[in-house]
């Protein structure tokens, strides 16, 4: 008989340097785009399927299954989704730390897991699968699951990881996860005991520690993403007002119109005419970005 013992020389890291604050698995038909947005923490994609894009600062880059895209806290981006090819992916909420990329202004990375596929996908559908269980212990075996796909990365790549300067407040692992779902899912009809549910606490608590993060209520929140996106479906499409507002999830036409009244001092329709006559600068970039 023979065998072979192998000593562990070292210590565990500190288990407090890193925590996942939530994991998503999404997949968007039509030609689905969400707002930019900023998160005060590390989001780490991983496309399963489909093709579309990810702005990130202002640059685009196609994504297409087996690409990884790693975005530091504060970089402002969002997704674009493919009609002919929806886009699939997960995607994971990292807080309390951020990338050391190669370069020293590099805030986000592009990578191919191509040749690490089934070690990803092993640690991503074991995450999802203890998420979705919520069974006793279920914190720890993401922690575990969480830090051996960072070793994993940091490895097989040319970047390391370090504690983020700017660790989130308390609390806030609940918001990020509501705020996250309010702008995948804002064209639904979302109600404050829903937004409760997703984060598992009171939804008074909630409320008052969603204004405390982000200076606005979640409801107030969803209104200013509906009206974000109402502009840009104004300036950009021919659909008529009635489509507009039903397609962001406003009860009525007059409703819809109320509500982009008070938010933009014009109607719609006026402000459609404005931006189409060079009389008003159009939903850019930087505006649409202000809501992360």
């Amino acid at each position: 008989m023979s065998s072979e013992r192998f000593d562990v020389k070292f210590s565990p890291a500190p288990r407090e340097a890193v925590r996942l604050l939530y994991i998503s698995k999404s997949r968007y038909g039509g030609d689905w785009h969400s707002m930019l947005h900023t998160h005060s923490c590390t989001e780490v994609f991983y496309c399963l399927s489909g093709a579309g894009q990810f702005n990130i600062a202002g640059h685009l880059h196609a994504v297409s299954p087996d690409d990884m895209v790693i975005v530091n806290p504060q970089v402002e981006h969002t997704e674009l989704s493919l009609n002919a090819n929806p886009l699939e992916y997960v995607v994971l909420g990292i807080e309390g730390i951020e990338f050391l990329f190669s370069g020293p202004e590099d805030t986000y990375a592009m990578l191919n897991c191509r040749t690490e596929r089934e070690r990803v996908l092993f640690v991503l559908r074991a995450l999802l699968q203890e998420i979705s269980l919520d069974a006793d212990g279920c914190e720890v075996v993401c922690q575990d699951l969480l830090e051996v796909l960072l070793l994993w990365l940091v490895r097989s790549n040319s970047f390391t990881v370090r504690p983020c300067s700017a660790p989130i407040r308390s609390g806030s692992k609940e918001c990020a996860a509501v705020k996250r779902y309010l702008e995948e899912n804002f064209k639904e009809n979302i109600t404050l005991e829903q937004l409760a549910g997703v984060a598992h606490i009171n939804k008074y608590y909630l409320s008052h520690a969603f204004q405390q993060e982000y200076g606005v209520s979640p409801i107030a929140y969803l209104g200013r993403q509906r009206i974000s996106e109402s502009k840009y479906l104004l300036e950009n499409t021919n659909h008529s007002l009635s489509q507009i507002g039903e397609m962001l999830g406003f009860s009525s036409l007059s409703y819809f119109s109320q509500c982009f009244h008070k938010a933009e001092g014009i109607s719609p329709n006026e402000y459609r005419r404005q931006v189409r006559a060079g009389q008003r600068k159009g939903v850019g970039t930087k505006e649409r970005g202000k809501l992360g």
